[in-house]
């Protein structure tokens, strides 16, 4: 059971932040979306299905920007021109992945350097982008978003997996190099998220599985991501770095 809007934690310290999310238009990063802009920030979010992303913009209050996040050169210059046009960003939830489904004896070096673009590449270039900016302001906040399937070693995930375990690591080395900023940098692991994408990949048997191996028998939803997201993002987390977070219910 999920709580209603008037029971979430309220985060005083994110009003009016500029918040930037990557891959936001679907799943858990429309949950990112909406969780921030009930808190009063000024949301920022890439996607390239536009429709839905359009619609989620209009009913949270928030800015779409169509932007194909493995073009490296499409990402550094959106977020130039965003800043130059608003100021520098507060807070980066680098959450845009994929996590198709392959076999080893499938994968190309193509394939390869695509999986990679998607589940890991951006995320060092965006906050690249944003961190001179949080430099300048003494401080900002980085939450990437990894998973637990490279702690589970689920099949027909390798690369998804390998890229997701990278993240770990590049949080871990952003939050030593940009601690004395001011910047923190931290990791969410979200456990099996119930999505319309996840749906495809499970029955209702293998729904209930997932919820069997778990401590906690409830079913995670995107606002539960959400919520650690913003804990992390807020002044509450003042001294948090360096470390991943899971909610997961228990899944391990």
């Amino acid at each position: 059971m999920t709580q209603g809007s008037d029971m979430r934690a309220n985060y005083p310290s994110l009003r009016g932040k500029r918040v930037l999310i990557t891959g936001g238009g679907s799943g858990i990063g429309a949950g990112i979306v909406e969780g921030f802009a009930r808190q009063g920030a000024d949301v920022t979010f890439f996607d390239i299905a536009e429709e839905d992303s359009r619609a989620i913009a209009a009913q949270f209050g928030a800015r779409f920007e169509r932007v194909d996040i493995t073009d490296i050169t499409s990402v550094q210059s959106t977020i130039a021109r965003l800043i130059a046009e608003g100021g520098s960003f507060d807070v980066l939830v680098n959450n845009a992945a994929n996590d198709d489904r392959h076999t080893v004896d499938e994968v190309t070096e193509e394939y390869w350097d695509n999986r990679f673009n998607v589940n890991l590449k951006h995320l060092f270039f965006a906050a690249q982008s944003v961190i001179p900016g949080m430099r300048e302001k003494k401080g900002g906040a980085i939450v990437n978003l990894g998973s637990i399937s490279w702690h589970l070693g689920l099949p027909e995930l390798t690369l998804y997996q390998t890229a997701k375990a990278a993240i770990e690591g590049l949080t871990r080395s952003l939050a030593r190099e940009l601690g004395e900023d001011g910047i923190r940098v931290t990791c969410v692991v979200p456990g099996n998220v119930r999505t319309p994408r996840q749906l495809k990949w499970y029955t209702p048997e293998g729904e209930q599985e997932i919820v069997d191996a778990q401590c906690l028998k409830g079913r995670l939803v995107p606002e539960d991501v959400a919520a650690l997201v913003m804990f992390l993002a807020s002044d509450d987390a003042r001294l948090i770095t360096g470390h991943e977070y899971f909610v997961d219910a228990g899944w391990r």
